[in-house]
């Protein structure tokens, strides 16, 4: 029994340094497979360095920005969305870093994009969220294994009235306003995948 525990502590131990030892290109590559392939290239791609600290790993040349995988955080996610997103974004993780949680970072957000002091996304901009508790990237074929995606389409001030969707979804994938009638409004699309 000892040795099936300590070669499944070796095992999540290993699986844990790969992640945080993915290389600059491991994690542009997994990094843009959030975004639509059309703007893959030239997206600015955010990662992660030796110590955990997130650093632009590549300057992109058009309007998306991707990030990838967290090496401290559970699962792997990557993210893409278009730059007018990054300033409500930046400040979440400015937020974060002081220690704040999730819903002081939502409501200190809020009040600022109401009061006129953080730039809100556009109507209708799109985070696009690559991910699986358990999905692994895979260099060899440059696909996430058992990851699926879900969908933020900003939507600020929107309701069940103003959209005709419910807030919250009929069934499994379809989608549904959280958050109605707030600037942090947003459409929910989580499509069924794997997991």
């Amino acid at each position: 029994m000892k040795k099936i525990l300590l070669a499944s502590f070796f095992a999540l131990m290993s699986g844990s340094l790969s992640a945080q030892q993915m290389s600059k290109e491991d994690q542009i590559k997994s990094a843009v497979l959030a975004a639509p392939a059309a703007v893959r290239d030239g997206a600015h791609v955010y990662g992660f360095n030796e110590k955990g600290e997130m650093i632009t790993l590549r300057k992109g040349t058009n309007n998306f920005i991707v990030r990838a995988d967290d090496p401290n955080s559970p699962g792997f996610e990557v993210v893409s969305y278009p730059i007018d997103v990054e300033p409500f974004m930046a400040r979440g993780r400015a937020l974060r870093a002081e220690g704040k949680n999730r819903g002081e970072i939502l409501q200190i957000r809020e009040d600022e994009m109401k009061n006129g002091s953080l730039q809100k996304p556009n109507y209708g901009s799109t985070l696009a969220i690559y991910y699986g508790e358990n999905a692994r990237y895979n260099p060899e074929t440059n696909s996430l294994e058992g990851g699926q995606f879900r969908y933020v389409i900003y939507t600020p001030l929107a309701t069940a009235e103003s959209t005709g969707l419910p807030i919250s979804p009929n069934g499994k994938g379809h989608p549904w306003v959280m958050f109605p009638g707030l600037y942090r409004a947003h459409i929910m699309i989580t499509p069924p995948g794997e997991n």
